[in-house]
Formats: C-alpha cells, sequence, structure tokens
C-alpha cells in the first residue's frame, strides 16, 4: 500500500499518514529499492487505534500508548491507558460531588444577611486563602467594594455568594473563563439555571469521553492481538 491509500481509510492526508510514522504513532515502514514507504495492513489497524484512542483520551495519551506499542513495550502502553482511564474516573467523582453539593451552597450562601464582610472573613467560608479569592477578582470573577479609610476588600451578601459557587466550580476543574460565563448569567438573572446547564452539559461531555474511550481500548485491544503481542503480555513474556 502507498501513504495516499492507508490516509484514505480515515479520510486525512498521506502527509500525515508519514508525520505519524515520524512520530513513532505508527510502525517504521519498509521502503522499495527506489526508495517509496511501503505500507500494509497493519499501518491500517494501527492508525485506526491511534484515532480511536485520540478521541477518547486525547493526542497525547495515544502518543504515549502507541509509541510504547511500537517500542515493545506494551505493559508501559497499557499503563498509561489506565492512567487515562482513572483521570476520567476521577473527573466523574468531582462532577458527582459538584452536583451533590449545588443545592447545599448555594442555600448556604443565599444573601440574607445585610452586611459586608471582609475577604478574610469570606474566605474561610468558602475554604480558600485570602490571595485566591484576589487571583479570582483579577480574573474578573468577583467584584468586592473597597472600605472607605482602610481600602480593605469587602464583599456584599450577593457577592459573597457568587464567591461559593466559583468556588464549587473550581472544586470540579472548571476553567476560569467558563465560571465568569456562568457568573455573567448569575448576575444578569440570579438564576442559577445557567449553573446547572453547565454542569449538565459536563455531565454529558463525560459520558460521551467515556464511550470514545472504551471504544479506543477496543481498538488498541484489535491492534494488539492482530501484532500478536497479547498473549506476550498475559504470560509476562
Amino acid at each position: 500500500m502507498r501513504a495516499v491509500d492507508v490516509a484514505r481509510t480515515a479520510g486525512i492526508s498521506a502527509q500525515q499518514v508519514r508525520n505519524y510514522v515520524d512520530a513513532g504513532v505508527l510502525p517504521e515502514v519498509t521502503r522499495t529499492a527506489a526508495d517509496y514507504r511501503v505500507f500494509t495492513q497493519t499501518h491500517v489497524r494501527a492508525l485506526r487505534a491511534v484515532r480511536a484512542l485520540a478521541a477518547g483520551h486525547g493526542w497525547a495519551v495515544a502518543r504515549t500508548v502507541m509509541r510504547a506499542v511500537h517500542a515493545g513495550d506494551v505493559p508501559a502502553a497499557l499503563a498509561a491507558l489506565d492512567a487515562a482511564h482513572a483521570e476520567l474516573d476521577r473527573e466523574r467523582l468531582s462532577l458527582t460531588a459538584v452536583l451533590a453539593a449545588l443545592d447545599d451552597v448555594l442555600k448556604e450562601a443565599e444573601p440574607t444577611a445585610t452586611g459586608e464582610r471582609r475577604i478574610g472573613d469570606v474566605a474561610a467560608a468558602v475554604g480558600v486563602k485570602p490571595p485566591v479569592l484576589r487571583l479570582w477578582e483579577a480574573h474578573g470573577l468577583l467584584r468586592p467594594a473597597r472600605e472607605r479609610g482602610t481600602g480593605y476588600r469587602v464583599y456584599s451578601p450577593a457577592e459573597a455568594r457568587l464567591a461559593h459557587v466559583v468556588a464549587l466550580l473550581r472544586r470540579g476543574s472548571y476553567p476560569l473563563p467558563l465560571i465568569g460565563t456562568v457568573l455573567a448569567e448569575l448576575r444578569a438573572t440570579s438564576s442559577t439555571a445557567r449553573v446547572r446547564a453547565e454542569l449538565a452539559h459536563r455531565e454529558r461531555e463525560l459520558h460521551r469521553r467515556s464511550l470514545n474511550a472504551l471504544r479506543g481500548a477496543a481498538a488498541l485491544q484489535a491492534y494488539l492481538d492482530h501484532l500478536g503481542t497479547e498473549g506476550d503480555v498475559a504470560f509476562g513474556r
């Protein structure tokens, strides 16, 4: 087979196939007397496996796994795949914790008080250090006022509630730009619908990634079967 023949099986360019070989995610190729690269069905299967792995775990993991396979270190490839699955599990557990805590956090942080609170009090209530609140302010997430005379940061009850929301979403590993979008909605409408919508979207995305990870594992299994390496791994050879 030629590079273009392999490329057609995945809808990519022949140059991408050559780049994959050079990167070690496809096996090495033999060459003709005229120095043309010769590809086989093994390259097609490897391409299918690496793209499936990338869809589930990202290209960094896919490269690590496939390079290990082609270096003859299948246990290292499996260890990298296990670590990627563990990271998915960590994200799912974190999301579950955020969903379970959302109602309690918002209820506890309802702006029923009338007085302003200094940064240290709010940080303690939220469960972070004052520098973290200042960092969130620098990113435009929080908008504390300044106390007359002292210049200390002070938070209104509503702003303290938003600090609770930021802390909750950060514990769920949500990026700051996305949190900023959620807070803008809360400021405009005082509705938690956007928070819940983002959490639901994150949950659907995790389901999608888990299914892709499953497909990636199946594709890797098929590739290892094709290479005849599975038995060697199982029996420690």
